[in-house]
């Protein structure tokens, strides 16, 4: 294990949805939990068999630290581990404090040219790998994201990073369609009240013919409709947004048309390929950052992103640092 010394947390969604409701699906907060698993900091001590760290080292923290190496660890999907310890999912506390302890092995070195904040945009910049790589993104792909917030935003960068010829993104809200463009969409729709036909039809000619990709991130009921009569025949939707547990969908469309329905759960084997990406400047999630906070101001930040404002508001939890 190693103690670090927090720098950066971002706030996630689901940190404002157990605050607010004190629930996601099965893990319900019985007891005080510390919020917080988007994260960078400095290592201030290392425990005796740590070799790859040392006292003063940067890192990103990954959030999710299997327990025990069970079938899930040994075929190289360690977030599927039913045991597996979570920042901030309950019981498990997360790092949004000045010190916090980790294990080593899921702390990783960032290199002088990469910044604590990108540091801690690693874990949302994570999902968007692991959706796409599921999804199958490849060169010359026509991709169609669902939801403009943080993470459909980086489910755009990774997909054009990953060689997508056209992207093309849907929200209600203008400004973080504007933001979409900003990080490389190539089309946006704002919906208002359509219908998911009608969203599935604006898709198909706004890119010239239906994605064979699809990546939903909202969890919407209309969304995932929409989301299945988009997808091109042969295509493949990623559910990457969670709502309710009980979903209608047009599961026959699908199904004649071979559509595969695909789920993501968080991501494994991501930090080492985001740290790649960063440190070759050939992704560039600095823009997704509009606010900051010193943590004495956390519930400020908290209440500005259950308002909705801006894209990812970030806590700096070391007094020392004056550094943006």
């Amino acid at each position: 294990e190693v103690l670090l010394r927090m720098h950066s947390v971002g706030i996630c969604g689901s940190d404002v949805h157990y605050w607010q409701h004190g629930r996601i699906g099965d893990f319900v907060v019985k007891d005080p939990m510390v919020l917080g698993h988007e994260a960078s900091g400095t290592v201030v001590k290392v425990g005796s068999g740590v070799t790859h760290l040392k006292p003063g080292d940067r890192v990103a923290i990954e959030p999710g630290v299997p327990r025990e190496m069970d079938e899930f660890c040994k075929t190289g999907r360690y977030n599927l581990s039913p045991t597996i310890f979570f920042c901030a999912t309950p019981p498990d506390d997360g790092n949004l404090c000045r010190y916090y302890k980790h294990s080593a092995s899921y702390c990783y070195k960032l290199p002088d040219n990469v910044t604590f904040e990108e540091g801690a945009l690693i874990e949302p910049l994570s999902v968007g790998i692991h959706a796409c790589k599921r999804a199958g993104v490849t060169l010359g792909s026509k991709v169609f994201v669902s939801g403009s917030g943080p993470i459909g935003l980086v489910n755009v960068l990774v997909a054009k990073m990953m060689g997508a010829a056209a992207v093309v993104i849907t929200d209600l809200s203008a400004s973080r369609l504007q933001k979409a463009k900003e990080v490389g969409a190539d089309f946006t729709i704002q919906v208002k009240n359509e219908s998911p036909q009608e969203v599935a039809s604006k898709v198909e000619s706004l890119l010239g013919c239906m994605p064979e990709i699809t990546v939903e991130c909202t969890g919407v009921q209309a969304c995932i409709q929409a989301g299945i009569y988009a997808t091109r025949s042969g295509g493949t939707l990623v559910l990457v947004g969670l709502g309710p547990e009980m979903v209608t969908v047009p599961l026959v469309n699908a199904a004649v048309r071979e559509v595969d329905i695909r789920g993501i759960f968080r991501y494994c084997n991501t930090w080492p390929v985001a740290i790649a990406l960063l440190a070759s400047k050939r992704i560039n999630v600095k823009p997704l950052v509009t606010h900051r906070f010193p943590l004495e101001k956390a519930l400020e930040a908290f209440e500005t992103t259950k308002r909705g404002e801006g894209v990812k508001v970030m806590l700096k939890c070391d007094p020392t640092d004056h550094n943006p």
